[in-house]
């Protein structure tokens, strides 16, 4: 990965996050999150900017964080070039709020609203002047899809695109056992 910068690095964050809390403070929002547990992996590709085609692959862990949030973190690879990944995703007193890396005050990404439709976890992403929406679609309980669109002359351009399924079956997690 480090031959991308690490804009793109923090997009490829943001998708492999948003994929996670594919699966829902409600009933359904607690739902959604613990089914982001276990092991997921999958390919994705960038389709727009300077590393247009640029295909990477990643192995996460997911785990609920009690019934408003969760996290993931793994590795993601381009080639022979690996970046860790960490990303965390709270809901709290009606919003969602979350970090990708170190959030935008470092190199990576701030998760600032979002909300939850169905099988579509839609999250608003920032850093400095970049604008952008995650959109993770819960295809089956074993297959997740994302999509990071950035602002671009008033409109979204689709970035990156990733489709995750998952290794096995959903791991239990300390929190659950209490």
């Amino acid at each position: 990965m480090s031959s991308l910068p690490r804009l793109a690095k923090a997009i490829v964050c943001a998708s492999v996050l948003t994929a996670a809390t594919s699966s829902y403070s409600s009933a359904s929002e607690y739902a959604y999150f613990k089914s982001v547990e276990g092991q997921w992996s999958g390919a994705g590709r960038i389709v727009a900017g300077p590393y247009k085609n640029t295909r990477f692959t990643c192995r996460l862990s997911g785990e609920a964080l009690g019934r408003a949030g969760m996290k993931l973190h793994g590795t993601c690879r381009v080639g022979l070039f690996s970046q860790p990944i960490e990303a965390t995703v709270i809901k709290k007193r009606g919003a969602y709020r979350g970090a990708f890396l170190d959030g935008a005050k470092g190199k990576g990404l701030d998760i600032v609203s979002g909300r939850l439709r169905g099988t579509k976890l839609v999250l608003g992403i920032k850093r400095k002047r970049l604008r952008g929406t995650m959109v993770a679609n819960l295809k089956s309980n074993n297959n997740l899809n994302i999509t990071i669109s950035v602002r671009v002359n008033g409109g979204l351009t689709p970035f990156i695109g990733l489709s995750l399924k998952r290794s096995g079956s959903p791991q239990k997690t300390s929190w659950l056992k209490k």
